[in-house]
């Protein structure tokens, strides 16, 4: 039983404060998608890697047919699993999705984390819009509470078209300007009154 006064910040953003000194975290805007009494589970949205989607598919013996995604980032998901690939991506249609291993997040979104997504993509199909990750964050039972008490992220609800449609380079400043500040603004020095 979830306790009173516990927050569930499923389907918000993390945005790192600016002395985060973890280098896997510093500058960036994570998805979260599940957070609960047992933790966190997040996907890294600004931070691509060397490797693009057609190239990611190669490696999975797969031929993407779908030419708008081929040149797509592959992001850095977080320093958990970080061979697995998550794939991020809308709703499609009503009812349960049509992958094995997916999560469905309140606000329209789901993570997939089996080959399947992939195959429909492969062939044309799948979700339109996708953020494809190696790796996710994580947090145990507490952990990212403690951190955000200690003045290491913001928090702000999630808008899907920072994640899909803002060029990787705005996204921190654009998740930031959600809670109607200039990201300049931020100190990376603690305060407390």
């Amino acid at each position: 039983m979830a306790s009173a006064n516990r927050i569930d910040l499923t389907n918000q953003f993390l945005i790192a404060m600016p002395g985060m000194v973890d280098d896997n975290f510093a500058g960036s805007v994570v998805y979260l998608c599940e957070h609960s009494e047992r933790g966190a589970l997040g996907l890294v949205i600004n931070k691509p890697i060397d490797i693009k989607l057609k190239n990611l598919f190669e490696k999975v013996e797969l031929q993407l047919a779908r030419t708008e995604l081929a040149e797509q980032p592959v992001f850095f998901g977080g320093p958990v699993q970080t061979e697995r690939g998550f794939v991020l991506h809308e709703k499609q249609g009503e009812g349960q999705s049509p992958y094995t291993s997916t999560m469905s997040v309140p606000g329209g979104l789901e993570m997939t984390t089996s080959k399947d997504v992939l195959e429909a993509m492969a062939g044309g199909a799948g979700p339109r819009r996708v953020l494809v990750t190696l790796g996710c964050s994580g947090w145990s039972a507490g952990q990212l509470e403690d951190e955000i008490g200690r003045n290491g992220w913001l928090t702000v609800d999630a808008d899907p078209a920072i994640i899909f449609d803002t060029p990787v380079a705005q996204r921190y400043e654009r998740a930031v300007s959600l809670l109607g500040f200039d990201p300049r603004m931020l100190s990376n020095e603690a305060g407390h009154a």
